[in-house]
């Protein structure tokens, strides 16, 4: 129990800013790098590969629709960000930020490559040869950044006990 007073150190705030920040950051790193800049593959590039102009008009539109929910994550994470740095009771660390980062983008990459690689196959991270090893790259590429995340928000969270 808290005394009159006395206010309790929370993370929560800080850590839900960064995972929202990082879900939408991991999202546009893969539809900047993979889809516009590589052109690796598209939303829906195995369910309607590439052929006529149609094809490109339909994935285009998926790709975009794809982007304005990262932007809607980045938004949200940066409205959470703003919220959290007006209490005095959240400690600004920069090993649990950037902890918060990477467990977001993670989970956007594990999240997206189980989803739409492996359950719905509406695309893949490099289709053709060694698919499913780019596929389970990214799987795992997820779950290091997860864990990349987790080792700096426990950092964090000693640093800021100690000083």
């Amino acid at each position: 129990m808290e005394a009159k007073g006395e206010s309790r150190i929370r993370y929560s705030p800080l850590i839900a800013a960064g995972i929202m920040l990082g879900l939408g950051l991991g999202g546009f790193v893969d539809g900047i790098l993979l889809h516009q800049i590589l052109q690796w593959h598209h939303m829906l590039s195995s369910v309607r590969p590439i052929v006529t102009v149609s094809d490109v008009e339909l994935n285009m539109v998926w790709d975009g629709l794809f982007d304005a929910a990262t932007w809607l994550s980045t938004v949200i994470g940066l409205a959470l960000l703003w919220r959290a740095g007006a209490r005095e009771d959240v400690p600004w660390s920069l090993n649990t930020f950037l902890g918060s980062l990477l467990v977001g983008a993670g989970l956007f990459n594990f999240f997206e490559g189980l989803i739409d690689h492996q359950i719905l196959g509406i695309h893949h991270v490099k289709p053709g040869p060694n698919e499913l090893v780019w596929d389970l790259g990214f799987l795992a590429s997820g779950v290091i950044l997860v864990v990349a995340g987790w080792l700096l928000l426990r950092a964090g969270k000693r640093e800021s006990t100690i000083t």
